[in-house]
């Protein structure tokens, strides 16, 4: 005995004993005797040291029933600690159950009257002292590790470390000792030795105790089934599952042997499984608390079960599960800049967060998800033209991005099934992998989506893709084993009549290709329509572009273009080109990578996401094997490289290249070919295979154009200073960023099953990484593009200064300059003395061509802001007419069009000095608008129509002439120089969004006046055009962007027809058809959405934003609640029971629209800012809104409406948390700002804070805020501190939210285990 006591108090505590057990004298006087003495001597109750005498006094030399029934009476009594005696008994009986099986059978005994109730242990005055003690005897630390733990802890690690026990007891009574928990747990061993007792000899009395001892085995298998299945004891043991996993695991284990093999349990006649038992103990903790609260609660956090007939309105029923997966899609389609992130990546984690948090199922889940992208794509029916991604764009989101999402959901489940397989053991293995449900819910959604035939209709240019993949299908049910190749020229004559392609079909047959399906599909019940008896006529005996390249054909003009206008079928075709591309013949290097970069980079939406890395590798070839020289070797790549720039320099292609997350890649690989190229003099050419000659410096442009565009290199630093943490992830794009990304992704995904599948899967190609380099690269790397970027950011951060007359760096920019107006220098037009001030130097009048500067492309770049400033200094002084500015900047543009950058970028920088007298645009000087202006206003009005924004007169004459800022009038007037062809797409690409982005910084009404002037010019983009102008009526002030939110808002919700619980509104109002143009020119009113979606990056100061869709949401909730009812209606709401109806009025309807409401505002405030203005809305605008004098309008809508508002602030809250930073996916910033607005919560509920708004709101606030994070996002409560955890522990149960309080501590981690146990064993549902 360990305990250090006065001989001569327990001296007489065992005379006591004795004497009273010699006397047979009954317990409860016993009890008496012992506690008066205790008492006497001034011991206080329970005693520790009672406990140990007691026990020591049985074991061994009074193990009889009298003494066994004294320590029983110890623990009734509360004379010594129930756990302690219980711990005690157990660390000896147990050990020696095979030499004292009556013992054993009293200490079972004991654990079952006595090991369920532990209220009035875990506190008191020896409660510390108490459970160092069971730590001590049963070793607990030895086992689960952590000292000196609480009272609460110590409760969970005695109850498991007891079951424990008993589980290693009975497998080894039952022989099964090889795999028994003594392996698993590192138990002390006892001092007590497995000695026979005295009467042997006695062959009846050693039946007698082998039967016991079968008995024994019986009950103890009984009484694990009892701790398991007892409520609180089943909690304390889920809390073990989730904190002592290790452990658990093991105990799983034996549990599942015992189950399989154990005779005890056979003759248990267990009624339950005990694995049964302790899977329900593992059931997470986020479905017992969906289950178990108040109904308000539920409806906040579970949607019904999905009925086929709920979809037929696509855009009202169910709108709030997928209005973020339509306007996600939607924003991914602003051409105005791109991103890093891959698109997949992100739709993946939107999806996961909207199921979790909508509890809703699977294949629901994806269903929604096909039908938006299916809307997605119908929005663009009639594609307006423009330097904006159009339909193939489109058409890539839903085939490929959203497959490949879907395709990452589903392996994130084989993942964990494979784990788990490969952890079982060989003989419980299955010999076919498990099939996951998320694949079975895929399957089922593809089914349902056939009945949604008006969305599944293919646009115009898809019809004859679809067509094929129906016949696809026809001949494969018909028997007919033809390659995909042979597809290529079936048409809709060649398939039965009632066999026409949809969208459908092309879905399925990207997700075979990803191999999410199999062929099976083919046989649904209507899938398709037909049977074929033999091949089409015009097929039988073709081969195939594609399948001829395989069969080792030649690269023919007729092939090439056959594979230019067929996307690839298959990787291996894609590997094949790839392989010609970069160790072909040299014209054969040019025509794959023409191939590559063409309808399989663009549609070929089945093998997409490895056409683009190919294509990015194909820009950084390796040297070849005969190579040798000084120069880099990409010189001798020069027309392959440029074949790859022009092919994927669209507005589509950089698009697709966006969506897949090959930015950072792309960049990578386009900065040494700017360079390599920009560093030579342009005295070598190539000869095309049109005959052209390529230069030096229409490489190196069109690398720079391209590289320019993966970024906002035209935005000045201020943009960053005034969008602080709230800009969006692409306002912060630059070159060393993009370089981090892509850095970052060199290290390997740490997915074994991922990467052993890819691998085996892919070849050349990996759609996860697939580097040219696998070495990290950083803008030191690149010298000359390091020095133009420096220069180019100090340009734009102030005015140039550092020109020194004299300098050879001088004599380049008289050179530009002298190149740009040598007519002037000849005696041109009047104003030809203006050229004294731009050159010392006098040209000979000669236009040869020979006058050009023959210099490497960065000393140009170097000089071009100079020589612009000379340029339009020279301008604005009257000493160069403006015709003559266009001009020359046409002619430095035309020499190397690279310099149109710079150009962009510098007028772009002194547009928002202010320092240059605005340009009169009256027809003379500059060129007028007048012709067009009244037309674009009334377009501009028909655009806005839907938001009732009032639209600034555009009236000219009198005192109101129009005027542009000099250095937009310059731009515009270079800009509308160039025709557009496909020559100037790369660079008109560059120039439209820049002009566009320029223009909208520009007051009112300048970017009006910019499309007047184009329209005139470029009719074909008139209507890209209006809107955009339409979009800077918006930009005037933050009263109109509120105007536009609240027309979102009211769109959605349908407010105009005055029954906010409308069925109508929803996605289909909030976004309607898209940009529509109307045959007469112009386009039809415009869905507010899309206006906010194209309008808010231009937004100079977004940070406001998250404070008006605040407003606007709980005005709309307060709409919803109150709307056409009186204030005795209210007051009588308030009072009316959940779920009963008052006039119109339901709870559970108004919760739907509420949380309709509440998804809008979180998609448009994630959209916005990102994970900027969600951060600041849990760190300032919610907690300020809740003390605010803003906060005590909730106060006029009462009852039942003040809590609607509640639910609907944490349903807010708890999406534009998810969609910042997932659900369970990781994050830095998630636990600080988390644990920074619990805090708040928690100082509120302390008392700490005091409020301004009303109490229900709140109550609704905090319940349902915390309620989601429990059901949903269980993650997040592990990530919060658990001091915070306790304080809202405590506060919930003053708020009668006890469930809440537990579910909290419970996924708090080890850390918060004692307190969630105390707070079980103390709560009377658990009794």
């Amino acid at each position: 005995m360990a305990v250090s006591v006065p001989t001569a108090l327990w001296d007489g505590v065992l005379d006591i004993t004795k004497r009273c057990q010699k006397k047979r004298e009954e317990p409860f006087l016993w009890a008496i005797q012992i506690s008066g003495h205790l008492n006497m001597c001034g011991v206080s109750l329970p005693s520790v040291e009672l406990a140990h005498i007691l026990v020591f006094h049985i074991c061994w030399d009074n193990n009889v029933p009298i003494a066994w029934k004294y320590l029983e009476q110890s623990i009734s009594s509360k004379i010594a600690p129930p756990i302690l005696v219980l711990s005690l008994v157990s660390a000896r009986a147990i050990p020696c159950r095979r030499s004292r099986p009556a013992a054993y059978r009293l200490c079972l005994e004991l654990l079952k009257r006595h090991a369920f109730s532990y209220e009035s242990q875990i506190s008191g005055l020896h409660c510390r002292r108490i459970m160092k003690s069971v730590d001590d005897a049963l070793h607990l630390y030895q086992v689960f590790g952590v000292q000196e733990p609480g009272p609460g802890e110590v409760v969970v690690k005695f109850v498991f470390a007891i079951v424990l026990k008993l589980l290693d007891a009975t497998l080894e009574d039952d022989g099964l000792q090889d795999v028994s928990t003594e392996k698993q747990f590192k138990w002390a061993s006892q001092q007590d030795m497995e000695v026979d007792v005295q009467d042997q000899a006695d062959g009846k009395k050693e039946e007698i105790r082998e039967a016991l001892r079968k008995s024994n085995s019986v009950e103890a298998v009984k009484l694990i089934g009892q701790f398991l299945q007892h409520k609180l004891t089943s909690r304390l043991l889920r809390l073990a599952s989730k904190n002592l996993a290790s452990q658990w695991e093991g105990f799983m284990r034996c549990l599942t042997l015992l189950e399989a093999k154990s005779i005890s349990v056979r003759n248990s006649g267990s009624s339950e499984s005990l694995l049964h038992l302790s899977s329900h103990i593992q059931k997470s903790f986020s479905q017992e608390f969906k289950d178990t609260q108040h109904p308000s609660i539920r409806a906040l956090i579970n949607i019904r079960p999905l009925a086929p007939s709920t979809y037929q309105n696509h855009g009202a029923n169910r709108s709030s599960l997928w209005i973020p997966l339509d306007l996600f899609l939607e924003d991914t389609m602003d051409g105005s800049q791109v991103t890093a992130a891959s698109a997949i990546e992100s739709l993946a984690d939107l999806v996961k967060s909207l199921q979790a948090i909508n509890g809703i199922t699977w294949h629901e889940t994806f269903l929604g998800l096909w039908m938006a992208a299916l809307r997605f794509v119908q929005r663009e029916r009639d594609p307006i033209e423009g330097p904006v991604p159009r339909l193939d764009a489109r058409l890539c989101i839903l085939l490929c991005i959203t497959t490949l999402a879907i395709a990452d959901i589903i392996e994130e489940e084989d993942t964990a099934l494979a784990d788990e397989r490969e952890s079982m053991d060989t003989s419980q293995r299955k010999e076919k992998p498990v099939i996951g449900q998320r694949r079975k819910d895929l399957i089922t959604s593809l089914k349902m989506l056939g009945d949604f035939e008006s969305l599944l209709a293919p646009p115009q240019s898809v019809i004859s893709v679809a067509n094929q993949a129906a016949a696809k299908a026809v001949m494969f049910i018909s028997g007919f084993k033809v390659g995909g190749g042979y597809f290529d020229s079936i048409s809709l004559n060649d398939v039965p009549n009632n066999c026409a392609g949809n969208m459908r079909h092309l879905i399925v047959e990207a997700c075979i290709a990803r191999h999410l399906l199999d062929t099976s599909a083919y046989f649904w019940p209507g899938y398709v329509r037909g049977h074929m008896n033999q091949v089409p006529r015009n097929m039988s005996g073709q081969v195939s572009g594609w399948s001829a390249l395989m069969k080792g054909a030649p690269l023919s003009t007729s092939m090439v273009n056959s594979l230019v206008t067929t996307p690839a079928s298959s990787l291996a075709e894609l590997e094949k080109v790839f392989e010609i591309a970069v160790s072909g013949p040299d014209d054969d290097k040019i025509s794959a990578a023409t191939i590559l970069c063409s309808a399989s980079l663009i549609r070929g939406w089945n093998i997409q996401e490895h056409t683009v890395r190919l294509a990015v590798r194909l820009l950084s070839p390796p040297p070849p094997a005969d190579y040798h020289g000084s120069d880099s070797h990409l010189i001798s790549y020069a027309p392959m490289l440029f074949s790859v720039l022009v092919g994927i320099s669209s507005v589509d292609s950089v698009h697709v290249f966006s969506l897949h997350g090959m930015v950072p890649q792309l960049a990578a690989s386009l900065m040494p070919i700017c360079e390599v190229f920009g560093s030579r003099a342009p005295n070598i050419t190539w000869k095309l295979q049109t005959g052209e000659e390529l230069s030096v410096h229409m490489l190196f442009s069109t690398a720079f154009i391209l590289l320019m565009r993966l970024w906002r290199f035209n935005c000045p630093p201020l943009e960053h200073c005034v969008l602080g943490k709230g800009a969006s992830l692409g306002s912060q794009l630059t070159p060393e960023y993009l370089l981090l990304v892509r850095n970052s992704q060199l290290a390997p995904s740490g997915n074994k099953h991922r990467e052993k599948k890819f691998s085996s899967q892919e070849g050349l190609s990996n759609r996860r990484v697939s580097f040219s380099s696998t070495q990290p690269i950083f803008m030191e790397s690149f010298p000359k593009l390091s020095t133009w970027y420096r220069q180019h950011q100090a340009c734009l951060a102030s005015t140039l200064s550092g020109l020194v007359h004299g300098t050879p760096f001088h004599q380049v920019v008289d050179g530009l300059l002298t190149m740009m107006f040598r007519k002037l220098n000849k005696g041109g037009p009047p104003g030809a003395s203006a050229s004294s001030s731009f050159s010392s130097s006098s040209g000979n009048g000669s236009d040869d061509i020979s006058q050009r500067p023959m210099l490497p492309a960065w000393e140009i770049m170097e000089a071009v802001p100079f020589v612009v400033d000379a340029a339009l200094t020279a301008c604005s002084h009257g000493r160069l007419y403006p015709r003559e500015l266009a001009t020359g900047l046409k002619i430095l543009a035309d020499f190397l069009p690279a310099s149109l950058a710079t150009i962009v970028s510098y007028f772009s920088a002194e547009v928002t000095r202010g320092v240059w007298k605005p340009a009169f645009m009256n027809g003379t000087d500059w060129p007028s608008p007048a012709a067009n202006l009244s037309y674009v206003e009334a377009a501009i009005k028909k655009v806005v129509a839907t938001t009732g924004a009032d639209v600034p007169s555009l009236e000219i004459g009198g005192s109101s002439p129009v005027t542009l800022p000099l250095p937009l009038a310059a731009f515009v007037s270079l800009t509308i120089t160039y025709k557009l062809d496909h020559a100037t797409e790369p660079f008109l690409n560059l120039a439209g969004p820049a002009l566009e982005g320029l223009a909208a910084d520009c007051p009112w009404p300048s970017m009006p006046i910019v499309a007047s002037l184009w329209t005139q010019k470029a009719k074909r983009w008139n209507d890209f055009l209006i809107f955009s102008a339409s979009r800077t009526v918006f930009l005037q002030s933050t009263d109109a962007v509120v105007q536009l939110l609240q027309s979102c808002f009211s769109a959605t919700l349908d407010s105009s027809s005055g029954n906010p619980l409308s069925s109508s509104g929803g996605v289909g109002a909030l976004l309607g058809h898209g940009l529509v143009p109307l045959p007469s020119g112009g386009l039809l009113p415009v869905a507010p959405g899309i206006l906010y979606l194209r309008m808010y990056r231009s937004i100079r100061d977004i940070l406001f934003v998250t404070k008006k869709i605040l407003s606007v949401l709980v005005a709309s909730v307060t709409e919803i609640a109150t709307k056409g009812m009186s204030k005795e209606e209210v007051a009588k709401l308030s009072k009316s029971k959940y779920g009963m109806r008052y006039g119109h009025l339901s709870l559970s309807a108004a919760m739907g629209k509420a949380k309709q409401a509440a998804a809008l505002g979180a998609s448009l405030l994630w959209l916005s800012g990102g994970t900027g203005l969600v951060q600041m809305l849990f760190q300032e605008t919610l907690p300020s809104w809740f003390l605010s004098k803003d906060g005590l309008q909730s106060g006029e809508a009462q009852g039942k409406a003040a809590m609607l508002i509640g639910y609907a602030l944490a349903y807010f809250a708890m999406l534009s948390g998810a969609f910042a930073w997932g659900v369970d996916s990781f994050s830095k910033r998630r636990p600080g700002v988390l644990t920074g607005h619990l805090d708040f919560l928690a100082g509120v509920l302390d008392g700490q804070i005091y409020l301004s708004c009303n109490w229900a709101t709140w109550h609704a606030y905090v319940s349902g805020f915390l309620g989601l994070i429990v059901a949903s996002a269980p993650k997040w409560v592990g990530e919060v501190d658990v001091d915070t955890l306790k304080r809202l522990s405590r506060g919930l149960r003053l708020l009668d939210e006890k469930e809440l309080a537990l579910s909290l501590l419970e996924g708090g981690g080890a850390g918060a285990m004692g307190a969630a146990a105390e707070l079980v064993i103390g709560s009377p549902n658990f009794a």
